[in-house]
Formats: C-alpha cells, structure tokens, sequence
C-alpha cells in the first residue's frame, strides 16, 4: 500500500522539484555540457553513474549534477537501471548512488552527434 504523504511533505517535495527546475533553467550551458558528458559516457560504456561524469566534467554548483540528470531522465534520455553504487565524492561518505543508461532515445541522440562528429571530420581533412 502506498504511502500517503501530509501536506508539509507534499510542499516540501514541491519546493524541491522547483528549486531543480531553477537550477538547469539558469544554467543550460552546464546542462549541456551534462548531456554531451551522458551521451559519450553512454554510448561507450552503456552504464555509467554519476561518479564517472564527475571524472570529467568541470566542477559544477552544488546540487548541479544532481538536477541535470534529473533532467535528462524526465526527458527520456536516461534510464535507471535499478543498480546503485557507492559515491566516490569524499563529502558523501560513500552514500549510494544511481546507475543510468541511455534509452532508446538517448542512443539515437548519441548515434547522430557521433554521425555528425564524422561528417565534420571528413570536411576539416
């Protein structure tokens, strides 16, 4: 049976799916620097958690990463794959982590950047 949540932690999830939609609206170059991350990331090594975009990415605000796959998940490019894994973020202690995939969807954005990386490598040779 499911739980029923009261009012304060209905506003309280409100105001935190709110504060995520504020995070990527006022920041859509790191989000995109997020996805581009995703879709090689993805598209190489099929699984990836949030340990491994942090290997390569540019240090992002607090909270960053986090609302940008949040994004990119509600956007059907990435799915849970019901796998967790410990963080290796030290100020986590370990907490556990998600494991992502791409989706179908998220395959065909990757498989067309990659077309589209060769079409241009072609031209500059």
């Amino acid at each position: 049976m499911k739980k029923r949540l009261s009012l304060a932690e209905r506003l309280a999830a409100d105001e935190k799916n709110l504060l995520l939609e504020d995070i990527v609206r006022t920041d859509d170059w790191s989000l995109f620097l997020v996805q581009q991350a995703v879709l090689h990331i993805g598209g190489q090594r099929g699984e990836f958690s949030c340990n491994d975009l942090r290997d390569i990415l540019p240090e992002l605000g607090h909270g960053f990463l986090g609302a940008a796959i949040n994004a990119l998940r509600s956007g059907g490019i990435i799915a849970h794959t019901d796998r967790m894994v410990p963080s290796t973020q030290a100020s986590t202690h370990g907490h556990r982590i998600a494991v992502w995939q791409l989706t179908a969807k998220g395959s065909g954005k990757a498989a067309a950047r990659r077309a589209a990386a060769r079409i241009q490598q072609r031209r500059a040779a």
